[in-house]
């Protein structure tokens, strides 16, 4: 951990990881007991920041199966939810046969939205295994499933990758 001191600073408190390093930027007007409270409460903030963005696996079956009842009626129960790093190509993915899910680790630090999305996406694989009218309008359950997928289809044209095939026959979705 660094902390820099600032005599331009007068009263924000802000920390940042800057690789493996947390920094931490506090006014130099600070005294030491002011600067330890403050670092504390700083460092507390972003572990807290960064566990959301990046929740474990275990988090994330718990997010499947809070997402199933609010949106899918409970019917859609996956036995496993997991991170993958293999992915591509993909968001994520299902096997209806053993009831699990895979998400892409570049969906760590996305929106929490959009995870849930996803999430969804595989959850309504549980319940229709191809991209037909049925299974969108389990997917399209879920309030914010079209920006979410704007923000998909965004990132990955920010990122020179092509999206996931199955986001083109989405509704609302026009094909050139």
């Amino acid at each position: 951990m660094e902390v820099r001191r600032s005599s331009r600073r007068r009263r924000t408190v802000s920390a940042y990881r800057d690789g493996d390093t947390v920094v931490v930027l506090v006014p130099a007007s600070l005294s030491r007991r002011q600067e330890a409270d403050w670092v504390a409460r700083m460092v507390a903030r972003l572990q807290r920041a960064e566990a959301r963005r990046s929740p474990s696996d275990a988090d994330l079956l718990a997010r499947a199966l809070h997402l199933n009842d609010t949106y899918l009626g409970g019917l859609a129960v996956p036995d496993s939810v997991r991170w993958v790093d293999n992915q591509r190509a993909r968001w994520g993915s299902c096997t209806p046969g053993d009831r699990s899910i895979r998400l892409s680790s570049r969906l760590r630090g996305m929106p929490t939205w959009v995870v849930d999305y996803v999430l969804v996406h595989e959850l309504a694989h549980l319940l229709e295994p191809g991209h037909d009218a049925k299974f969108w309008s389990w997917v399209e359950r879920y309030p914010r499933a079209e920006r979410a997928r704007g923000y998909l289809l965004g990132w990955s044209a920010a990122a020179d990758v092509e999206p996931p095939a199955s986001e083109a026959d989405a509704p609302g979705t026009d094909t050139p």
